[in-house]
């Protein structure tokens, strides 16, 4: 049985609570990822994603150079174990409404796992394969 270790991306990307949402953003534009954790005192407290950027900071109009990430993200970071199953971390994200897990080993989140890295999971489950041309 397949399990998150298989999945987690362990090359976690963070970014400082002062950190402004317009340098979150960039960072997430170069990395080409779709969240960064927030740390403090070198703990994660939230996490931050680019729908946070576009429903609470763009669409609201506030100042992207000026707003520190901390004022958007979701807090705290939702976890699963590492030994949990990609259709326990399905479920939780539909459950919760979100679309990016922490994966913990023994209460440490050592990395993330996202939607899309369920769906690209769950596709090669999948017989049979569909192929484009």
């Amino acid at each position: 049985m397949a399990t998150l270790g298989q999945l987690v991306n362990r090359k976690i990307q963070a970014v400082k609570q002062d950190t402004t949402i317009r340098e979150a953003a960039e960072l997430m534009k170069r990395q080409r990822i779709g969240s960064l954790l927030v740390e403090k005192d070198g703990q994660y407290v939230g996490i931050v994603t680019e729908t946070d950027i576009v429903r609470k900071a763009a669409a609201q109009g506030l100042d992207l150079k000026k707003e520190k990430v901390i004022t958007i993200a979701s807090s705290p970071v939702i976890t699963l174990d590492i030994y949990r199953t990609p259709q326990d971390a399905h479920d939780l994200m539909g459950e919760v409404g979100v679309r990016h897990l922490g994966i913990s080993d023994k209460g440490k989140v050592i990395g993330i796992v996202s939607v899309r890295d369920l769906l690209v999971f769950f596709k090669k489950q999948s017989e049979p394969r569909m192929g484009i041309d």
